[in-house]
């Protein structure tokens, strides 16, 4: 008698939570969506994305769920709008038994900006996708010149990875200048002067000669006492010195 008496306890529990979850999930789905949480990974690095961007652009679609019943909310329609920005690469959104809202996205980090001589006008990121700026703006590299997408694929994205994955390169090269011939000219921020690289080829061989040449050579001369710094040849560096003004 005992056991049919547990047993007959335990089927009122199992049977209670069975109405309390339904009826719980009934009463949520009716309920306004009382918040929204947006997480962005690699959020440590420099990117667009934010989120108060994020709820920028699910204000501008008409999809801010705060506010709307919990059963309104398309977290479909949610995702489509979110990867319709190029600078974000995937979104995942869920509703909690809470009321909330659950965004997470995943972005594209920009590399390079380009402003080419064509007109092209884009951000790059290490993988060659690309993004039109959409007014964003980013302290990066800024390629300009003799350059189209199928260069900065193909040449330029190996110099724009090694230029990111340093952080002193990457705030010491402040432009990058495709010539008519498709050679390369890096500009630093500090020194008076054209680094000469060639054809975007050997680049840490090129660059690290570049920095014994900053650490031996530079403390000596001082950063303006050459106008072009020639890394074309990966066995020698050699350097054109600026001229000097005539007095009359």
């Amino acid at each position: 008698m005992k056991n049919i008496l547990k047993l007959l306890f335990l089927l009122g529990i199992v049977v209670y939570l069975i109405f309390a979850f339904f009826k719980f999930a009934h009463s949520g789905d009716n309920a306004e969506c009382v918040g929204v949480d947006i997480a962005i990974s690699d959020s440590t690095h420099s990117g667009f994305i934010t989120p108060a961007e994020a709820e920028r652009i699910l204000k501008s679609s008409k999809q801010y769920p705060v506010g709307k019943i919990m059963k309104d909310i398309n977290s479909k329609m949610i995702e489509k709008e979110m990867t319709k920005n190029p600078f974000i690469k995937d979104a995942i959104c869920y509703k909690t038994p809470a009321n909330r809202v659950h965004v997470i996205i995943s972005q594209r980090l920009p590399m390079l900006r380009i402003k080419a001589d064509n007109g092209e006008d884009y951000y790059v990121d290490n993988r060659g996708y690309v993004m039109e700026p959409m007014g964003y703006v980013a302290d990066l590299p800024v390629v300009t010149g003799n350059v189209d997408k199928n260069f900065t694929r193909r040449q330029l994205l190996q110099l724009g990875q090694f230029l990111q994955s340093s952080d002193f390169w990457n705030d010491q090269i402040e432009q990058i200048n495709v010539t008519p011939q498709q050679e390369v000219d890096l500009i630093p921020r500090i020194g008076d002067n054209i680094i000469h690289m060639g054809k975007p080829d050997s680049i840490s061989k090129k660059m690290r000669n570049l920095m014994a040449f900053y650490e031996k050579v530079m403390p000596e001369v001082g950063w303006n006492k050459y106008s072009e710094i020639n890394l074309e040849h990966t066995n020698q560096i050699i350097c054109t010195k600026r001229s000097k003004k005539r007095h009359s």
